[in-house]
């Protein structure tokens, strides 16, 4: 299985130590595509595509509104 995450290097230059999950682009239990766009989530002003780091099956963990952190996993995709 492979983690959706958000990757540290979203805050380099943030302020704030936390992000929120904006939407899901995809629905749980959907197929994806390698590097397909699954959400998107708002560092400060900014919006940010988090794109699956692998394909297959999408099992997500978190809900849109929750509170994120650097390196947070959101989500699972399994082959």
């Amino acid at each position: 299985m492979a983690d959706v995450k958000v990757t540290e290097d979203l805050w380099a230059s943030s302020m704030l130590p936390e992000g929120l999950i904006e939407r899901w682009l995809v629905a749980d239990g959907a197929t994806v595509a390698t590097g397909e766009a699954v959400v998107e989530v708002r560092i400060e002003d900014a919006l940010h595509e988090i794109l699956a780091p692998a394909a297959g099956r999408l099992k997500i963990s978190a809900r849109v509104n929750d509170v994120i952190d650097p390196g947070s996993a959101l989500g699972q995709i399994a082959p």
